[in-house]
């Protein structure tokens, strides 16, 4: 392949991406917003730790103001960020994306109608992701799922089989295992159901995956919280699918069966780091819980479903990203005095 890939965000997840698709022989480049972090890949290269071997190599990186005068144009490019900055930087890599270019966004929430709005439908392919990692320091990485334990889904919004999604598949094959399918929406809503059961609670806590998921009351709540979630995408006319490489024999039992499923599957590829709005809060950062506990609130409200749980969640995280409560396994008893009906 000769094509110019581009790779937005040099975080976590970006990084991990952008190593293994340079490992790869592609021509890939790297554009962040963080100055550190630009100049560490791209001298001394990105260092991901995996539990099971290491990924070293060299970045081609720029920074957000070098790409004016690079004169580049992209065939593809991977959007890597969390969902509170999707909006800018679609606008900012708009220009530099060729007319029958592709563009996928590589991150958690239900962005496809908002970056459809600015990239143009025709030239998303829808994308669900499984990949655990943490940055903290500019140049390494530690990723919590293996080549064989990171999961993707891609697929065309209208469904069809196309040679561009399965060329998206054979690359991001090069990060872990991507299936391609017919109904990429219904799978996305399918992740966000087992983000709002594990992100959105154990972000308040600042602990690990693990011992959040095993404190008293939380697996109650957890399942309280998918219940919500897959009842507001049922009502968008969304429906759960085996993801994270189940097979539809293991995802064949009633929704909440299925809820459980997903939660278990997920706490089994990421047991040993701790979520994503953890690294935020850590960091001085607003996380992107609105765009996951928030948005099933948002659109239980407008559709009359009741999302008590999740309106709790999206709340306390609103408080600790305003400086109001601190990260604090505290915040647990709060939720769940928040949530008892």
């Amino acid at each position: 392949m000769n094509k110019k890939i581009a790779v937005l965000g040099c975080g976590a997840i970006g990084s991990s991406v952008s190593a293994d698709l340079t490992k790869a022989g592609l021509d890939i480049t790297v554009i962040d917003q963080w100055p550190a972090q630009v100049e560490k890949v791209r001298t001394d290269g990105i260092e991901v730790t995996m539990p099971d071997g290491v990924v070293k190599t060299r970045l081609n990186a720029l920074h957000l103001c070098d790409l004016s005068s690079a004169r580049l144009m992209f065939d593809i490019v991977f959007m890597c960020v969390k969902s509170n900055d999707h909006r800018w930087l679609a606008e900012f890599i708009k220009p530099y994306l060729k007319p029958d270019g592709v563009f996928v966004a590589i991150q958690n929430g239900f962005n496809e109608e908002s970056l459809a709005s600015i990239i143009g439908k025709e030239r998303l392919i829808g994308c669900a992701v499984e990949l655990s990692a943490e940055i903290f320091t500019p140049g390494f990485v530690k990723r919590n799922t293996t080549h064989k334990t990171t999961w993707f889904a891609v697929g065309e919004h209208d469904g069809f089989l196309t040679p561009r999604v399965k060329e998206i598949q054979a690359l991001l094959n090069n990060v872990g295992v991507c299936e391609i399918t017919g109904t990429i929406q219904s799978a996305k809503w399918t992740k966000l159901i087992a983000n709002s059961m594990t992100m959105g609670p154990f972000g308040l806590l600042g602990l690990g995956n693990t011992e959040a998921a095993h404190l008293p009351g939380m697996f109650e709540l957890s399942v309280a919280l998918g219940k919500e979630s897959a009842a507001v995408g049922e009502a968008m006319g969304l429906r759960m699918e085996p993801i994270f490489g189940l097979r539809a024999d293991e995802f064949a039992g009633s929704t909440e069966e299925n809820i459980v499923t997903a939660m278990k599957t997920l706490l089994g590829h990421v047991s040993r780091g701790r979520t994503a709005p953890i690294h935020d809060h850590m960091k001085g950062r607003i996380s992107e819980m609105a765009f996951i506990s928030g948005l099933v609130a948002r659109k239980g409200k407008e559709l009359g479903i009741d999302t008590t749980c999740n309106a709790a969640v999206a709340e306390i995280d609103r408080r600790i990203n305003s400086g109001e409560l601190a990260m604090d396994r505290s915040n647990f008893e709060l939720l769940k005095q928040m949530t008892s009906k």
